[in-house]
């Protein structure tokens, strides 16, 4: 037999454990056990981007970080955990949110090219809100 042929099973098994295996997308369940009660602040190409409170009953408050920020909330459909805006409930914003060893990483399935997010810091603490709608 071939020298080569008998060390093909070793060099496969040495190889396998590098092999990464394609990140599978967080389920409706993972991200609510997840982000439920917390404050997530997002970057994207290292440029900070906005944040989210994701409070109980699946709602949400987002902000682009200006002060401003608008209700809505979340629902996983086709495998992708998608957002309802109070101001363009007609939209919804699809995602795939993925597990990393530094937070959450969240590509936007509306445009994958487009916008991918990290997760870049997290609070319990609420979103401060201060837009043209608040107040008396």
């Amino acid at each position: 037999m071939h020298p080569l042929l008998t060390a093909l099973p070793l060099l496969a098994a040495l190889a396998a454990p590098g092999l990464a295996a394609e990140p599978q997308p967080m389920n409706a369940e993972e991200f609510e056990r997840y982000s439920t009660g917390k404050t997530l602040f997002y970057a994207t190409r290292g440029a900070p981007y906005g944040a989210e409170q994701y409070l109980g009953g699946r709602r949400v408050i987002w902000t682009f970080l200006d002060g401003e920020c608008t209700e809505g909330v979340w629902y996983e459909s086709a495998g992708q955990i998608c957002f309802s805006y109070d101001h363009r409930p007609e939209d919804p914003q699809c995602w795939s949110f993925y597990r990393s060893a530094t937070g959450l990483m969240a590509r936007f399935e509306n445009d994958p090219a487009q916008t991918e997010l990290i997760e870049v810091e997290q609070s319990r603490e609420p979103l401060i809100c201060t837009g043209p709608e608040v107040g008396v």
